[in-house]
């Protein structure tokens, strides 16, 4: 493997690490997380690796699942290149109790598609989860792409954001899809 500033080469996709917060700090092994990213000729294929911090999971069976973000997650975004002075988006969330939430994005914060359909499991093995996601390239940017992986997790003031990639501002502000490194994917022409 090849390591490139918080993401991985393979022969078979790429691997984003979450590994320090928002803003850069480096955090520890034991709060990383991992999401991996391979390309088929129809799909996306995500596989997560990350802490279980047994945040409350969120309300109902699960499926697609409003206002995510306000529980435990793990974030992929992938932005593409401008169209008419916008950058499209779609931000994917999962979380370690199955629920999701795929949004699409034209422009900062400037959703145009929420509660697309991805195929998503996440099971619990001990301190972790893990997570296998299928998602549509027909809900994704046109290529090239630039993406950066997140997680959030705690409550309250011990609420915690978390990135492969930091950001900049005074304070955590995932919206930025023009800072996001270019990600290069094995089968993306």
């Amino acid at each position: 493997m090849v390591r490139d500033g918080g993401r991985s080469a393979s022969r078979s996709g790429r691997e984003l690490t979450i590994a320090s917060t928002w803003d850069g700090q480096a955090i520890g092994p034991d709060e990383q997380a991992l999401v991996r990213l391979r390309l088929t000729a129809r799909d996306l294929h995500l596989a997560v690796s990350a802490p279980f911090h047994g945040d409350p999971r969120p309300r109902g069976e699960p499926r697609s699942t409003p206002r995510l973000w306000e529980h435990e997650v793990v974030e992929l975004f992938v932005a593409g290149e401008a169209v008419g002075g916008a950058i499209p988006y779609t931000e994917i969330e999962l979380s370690p109790w199955s629920h999701h939430l795929v949004l699409r994005l034209h422009g900062v914060r400037r959703i145009v598609a929420s509660g697309l359909p991805i195929d998503f499991r996440a099971r619990r093995r001990g301190a972790r989860w893990l997570g296998a996601a299928h998602l549509d390239l027909a809900l994704l940017p046109a290529l090239p792409w630039r993406a950066n992986a997140f997680a959030i997790h705690g409550r309250g003031e011990q609420r915690r954001y978390l990135a492969a990639h930091a950001l900049p501002g005074e304070r955590p502000d995932f919206h930025q899809p023009e800072r996001f490194p270019p990600l290069a994917i094995a089968g993306a022409q």
